[in-house]
């Protein structure tokens, strides 16, 4: 009885797990229909013009071969025009009902016509608006009304392994739907300080710049800007401007054309390991300041080389990273707190937001003049010469050493031309001014120790940690 019972119940599970369906994957029919007419193809033309003839022809215009060159070039070669024109096409999505459009900056940047193509296929010249290159974020317009539009969401509410849904116009491929799931949140991505990056494995391709990524609530989420590719084509790795991002940034071009972003005036770096343990801090986080611009708003507050600093008008700066977009939002002219890590202690500072430039100011250049009587090397297996007045003034530094040569064995972390300007160790900086001073706080340390060197490299700052000090 019992074994008969045993093999009923075995039977049992065997039916159900015949039966069992696998898991179903997400449907994303509905959302592709409900909101692909808010999504829109954009080409842009731009027209490249030929300065004059001579720079086609080989020969000077008084040359009496020039009119016979010049009346038959165009039968001859026609592949020589005077005008060229360069089209490229990308995508983007409505957000007014009035005819405002959300894009990338790079897909309408030097356009001198833009044409959108809406999903009944009508097609409409627009206005570029304003575009803002350091986000990659551009408003457009065009003339009609009563159009569809996104729904905003809310990317600080994505999770990592969430569904999302790209439409766009890949290769000229009007409204192609494409999904796959958030990679990561908050990627910051070389030359682009402005934006946490959402990282997707959706399929993006040349012409889906400037289009809608959706959450699985049909809620726009992000931009879809750039991808990381060997060959030009898509490899899993996608990146979206978050749309809240996008959203402050279209309110200032809708407003004045242009966007305007707070600054401060200082150099920064990321604080691992090795720089956390010298500036005495339990864990690494903050953003350490390599240089101040003189007369800056964080010069005029009193922030100094050295500096780490924790929080930007009380919200937490984890990463080096996290500054340049908290100091970018703050309005030029605000007055903005900051806490800031100083010789082993926290300290409260008080600054008035200056006001970014477009164009970035341009550093003096560093020129090496005659150099005096090298030294002997140091335990690091560095020959270093003190700087000349002349070195002083050029480089716009009141102290420090010339690295002239590295000794074979030496320490790696430094190169020949750079100027070391101080050492840090336990949290406490001293300005370095002789080779004779430099050599005798070396001596002091034990081997195996770390220390940290803030060093002048070409025209910038940056914190240089020794692992290990050794005598060479």
């Amino acid at each position: 009885m019992l074994k008969r019972l045993m093999l009923a119940v075995w039977l049992l599970l065997v039916v159900n797990l015949c039966l069992a369906q696998p898991p179903e994957l997400p449907d994303f029919a509905d959302l592709a229909e409900k909101q692909g007419s808010a999504v829109v193809n954009i080409s842009t033309t731009q027209v490249i013009r030929n300065q004059s003839l001579t720079h086609q022809f080989p020969f000077d215009e008084n040359d009496p071969a020039f009119e016979l060159f010049r009346r038959f070039a165009p039968k001859q070669f026609p592949g020589i025009p005077r005008d060229q024109e360069s089209k490229s096409l990308g995508s983007g999505f409505i957000v007014s009902t009035d005819g405002y459009i959300l894009t990338n900056a790079h897909v309408v940047d030097g356009a001198d016509e833009v044409v959108v193509k809406l999903i009944d296929k009508r097609e409409m010249k627009a206005k570029v608006i304003g575009a803002d290159k350091r986000t990659d974020v551009a408003l457009i317009k065009i003339e009609a009304s009563g159009l569809p539009v996104v729904r905003m969401g809310d990317p600080a509410k994505l999770r990592v392994g969430e569904w999302v849904v790209a439409i766009g116009s890949p290769f000229g491929f009007e409204n192609s739907v494409t999904a796959g799931i958030v990679s990561a949140k908050g990627r910051s991505l070389p030359q682009e300080n402005f934006v946490p990056f959402i990282q997707t494995d959706v399929a993006i391709n040349p012409g889906n710049s400037g289009g809608p990524l959706f959450n699985m609530k049909g809620e726009v989420v992000g931009i879809n800007s750039q991808i990381y590719s060997r060959t030009g084509g898509f490899m899993g790795l996608s990146f979206a401007i978050p749309i809240d991002v996008a959203m402050e940034v279209q309110a200032q071009l809708r407003a004045s054309g242009k966007v305007s972003r707070g600054r401060i005036g200082v150099m920064i770096q990321e604080v691992n390991k090795e720089l956390a343990d010298s500036f005495g801090l339990s864990k690494p986080q903050g953003a350490l300041v390599a240089s101040i611009e003189k007369g800056g708003p964080a010069d005029k507050a009193g922030l100094e080389t050295g500096d780490v600093i924790l929080r930007f008008n009380d919200k937490l700066v984890a990463q080096s990273s996290d500054l340049p977009r908290l100091v970018g939002n703050a309005k030029p002219g605000s007055k903005a707190s900051l806490q800031v890590w100083r010789a082993g202690t926290a300290k409260d500072l008080t600054l008035t937001v200056g006001e970014m430039h477009d164009e970035p100011i341009n550093g003096r250049g560093a020129r090496r003049g005659k150099l005096a009587e090298p030294a002997p090397a140091n335990r690091l297996g560095l020959i270093l010469a003190e700087t000349s007045a002349e070195q002083k003034r050029q480089m716009g530094i009141r102290h420090g050493l010339i690295v002239e040569e590295v000794r074979e064995g030496g320490r790696s972390e430094l190169r020949q031309g750079d100027v070391i300007l101080a050492l840090i160790q336990r949290g406490v900086q001293t300005e370095i001014r002789s080779v004779d001073q430099f050599n005798g706080l070396l001596a002091k340390y034990d081997k195996g120790i770390s220390i940290t060197l803030l060093v002048r490299r070409g025209d910038n700052q940056t914190f240089i940690t020794i692992k290990g000090v050794e005598d060479k």
